[in-house]
Order: C-alpha cells, then sequence, then structure tokens
C-alpha cells in the first residue's frame, strides 16, 4: 500500500494520430490495472486528455504507456503537469 505522500497527480495532453485508435478504451484498461484514479477523454482538436492520479511509480507508468499508446496510435508529443486535481475510479468522459 502507498503513502499518501507518494501520490501524484498529473495533467496528460496527448498529441497525433490518436483517435480512433481505441487509446481511451485502451488508456482507461491501462489505468484501472495499474489501480490509478482519473479519466481520459477525447477532444474536438484531436488530442486525448487525461488526468491521472494515484502511487508515483503507477503514475508514471501510465504516462510511459501513454507516450506510445496503442499498436494504431501515433504519438507526436505528450504533455504532462503536475495537478492537485483528483478523482475517483478511473472513467472514459465524453468528447469535449
Amino acid at each position: 500500500m502507498s503513502d499518501l505522500h507518494d501520490d501524484v497527480g498529473r495533467h496528460l495532453l496527448i498529441r497525433g494520430h490518436v483517435q480512433g485508435v481505441g487509446f481511451r478504451w485502451f488508456m482507461f484498461q491501462e489505468a484501472r490495472k495499474l489501480k490509478l484514479d482519473g479519466w481520459v477523454r477525447n477532444r474536438r482538436d484531436g488530442q486525448v486528455e487525461a488526468l491521472v492520479s494515484g502511487p508515483q511509480a503507477a503514475v508514471a507508468a501510465l504516462v510511459h504507456w501513454a507516450s506510445y499508446g496503442p499498436s494504431d496510435a501515433r504519438v507526436d508529443e505528450i504533455l504532462v503537469e503536475d495537478t492537485p486535481e483528483r478523482a475517483q475510479g478511473f472513467e472514459k468522459r465524453p468528447t469535449i
């Protein structure tokens, strides 16, 4: 079990060919496997956006996964920022 101080939050913006390739679904599955909290959604500008929170090592593992995504994706850039925002569970959200 992780120490509360070990928990971190990250906001991600993922650019490239990341929509229409199952990115949200695969990220949802990966986050649940890592027991992380947060959400993932498509944006109308073609990016995928996510909030991820939980133990630092697990968050880092998901950020690493997001840097290449599922096999049909092409990630050109991933912007990662620290955030105090937290969530309960992990969900796929509607496009904004």
